[in-house]
């Protein structure tokens, strides 16, 4: 059996590899390539998933629906001549295959139709919930809101109809919600859970709990992208307590990709001095009571160290929402992390995520949280809800083998 993998960002990725790892356990003898559609797929060599077709990366680095001027520079920068050779990769992969994963959104999915193979699709970018949630309908802020309530889902008609085609043999979405709308519309629509809550499990953090200074603890998640995560790391430091006795600690997140330097230089311009990590892996730094711990390859057991985050990322302000935890994001000039993308970002997880209007908003936010026991708890459940529970991506490798792979 040979299984073409395609994915389209760094976040579907990381599911695509959660998915195909658990279905290698179940398989062992099954070929499974994959074709990363945006970027070099670093990630699926490190996970030893041999990866075929033409790969580049780009200067929007996949959010090309976040600027206009973003696809202007894809195309100067070789965006056609690529999706026209990833094309014929797969229309050549096809002629001895067997199926084919798609894992993100319409692009990937449109890749698995064209290849004349059963395919499945784990749709992560589209939800229902940017246009209702269980109460109801959403007040109209945007004109896709409108269109979606027009045709009765977050998916639009040319998505439905490559769904519903006979060679699809099962759709994944990223919440129940949505797949409920989905069944109603004739998608093969199956709900299993969210598998970007797989793999945040972090031993180390009951050991290191014990070990940090005194206060509340705050996720810090800048994004990964460059220049973009600078610039927003700016913007999270100064929604940090300015009070000299105001105790906490800020345990930030940085991409293994970024240079740690240029985040360490915003915490020294800002009076941040220096100081010993009261756990391994890890920078630190201290101004007055306040500290700020930098890890590079500990996202895991900062995420469940922290009580809440600062958040101007996606797919990790999601799996802390995913956790029970709130999260406050700040609007940045993007590409990504867009206004636009903060707004749609509160609409998708609901209650769990406050936009502040400014960085210095942050503590009093926090505190109103802390103070209201009726709103963690309604977080807490929201946050289960709209993820889902761990081991999404065990559920969809036994879907994939029993309704995909064996009808190949």
């Amino acid at each position: 059996m040979r299984l073409l993998c395609l994915s389209n960002g760094h976040g579907e990725d990381q599911i695509a590899i959660r998915i195909l790892t658990e279905l290698r356990q179940l398989e062992p003898d099954w070929a499974i390539a994959a074709l990363p559609l945006v970027g070099e797929g670093h990630a699926f060599a490190a996970a030893q998933i041999a990866r075929i077709g033409p790969r580049q990366v780009l200067p929007s680095g996949g959010f090309l629906n976040q600027d206009w001027r973003q696809l202007l520079r894809d195309l100067a920068g070789g965006l056609t001549g690529l999706t026209f050779g990833q094309w014929q990769a797969v229309r050549q992969w096809s002629e001895s295959g067997s199926a084919v994963l798609a894992v993100g959104d319409i692009v990937p999915l449109l890749f698995a139709w064209a290849s004349d193979r059963p395919f499945a699709f784990v749709a992560t970018a589209k939800s229902d919930y940017y246009w209702r949630d269980e109460q109801g309908l959403l007040p109209i802020s945007n004109p896709t809101m409108l269109w979606s309530r027009w045709q009765r889902s977050y998916f639009d008609p040319w998505d439905r109809w490559l769904m519903k085609h006979p060679r699809c043999r099962a759709v994944f979405p990223r919440d129940r919600l949505t797949a409920e709308g989905l069944q109603q519309l004739g998608v093969p629509a199956i709900a299993v859970g969210n598998p970007m809550m797989d793999g945040l499990e972090a031993p180390e953090a009951a050991a290191w709990s014990p070990l940090l200074p005194t206060g509340s603890r705050w996720l810090l998640l800048p994004g990964s992208r460059p220049p973009e995560a600078q610039r927003n790391w700016s913007q999270i430091i100064d929604a940090l307590p300015v009070d000299p006795d105001r105790a906490f600690v800020a345990l930030a997140a940085i991409a293994p990709s970024l240079p740690l330097a240029e985040f360490t230089q915003g915490l020294s311009d800002r009076g941040w001095q220096p100081a010993a990590s009261p756990i391994p892996e890890a920078i630190a730094f201290q101004k007055g009571a306040g500290w700020c711990l930098l890890g590079q390859r500990n996202f895991a057991p900062f995420l469940q160290l922290a009580e809440g985050a600062i958040g101007m990322a996606g797919t990790a302000t999601e799996q802390c929402v995913g956790l029970g935890k709130p999260a406050f994001t700040i609007a940045g000039q993007g590409p990504q992390f867009t206004r636009g993308f903060a707004e749609a970002q509160t609409r998708l997880l609901g209650q769990s995520v406050q936009l502040l209007s400014q960085p210095s908003d942050f503590l009093t936010a926090w505190e109103a949280y802390q103070a209201d026991l009726a709103m963690q708890e309604a977080i807490a459940t929201n946050g289960r809800l709209r993820l889902g529970e761990a081991g999404a991506a065990a559920r969809i490798a036994e879907v994939l083998r029993s309704q995909l792979l064996e009808s190949a």
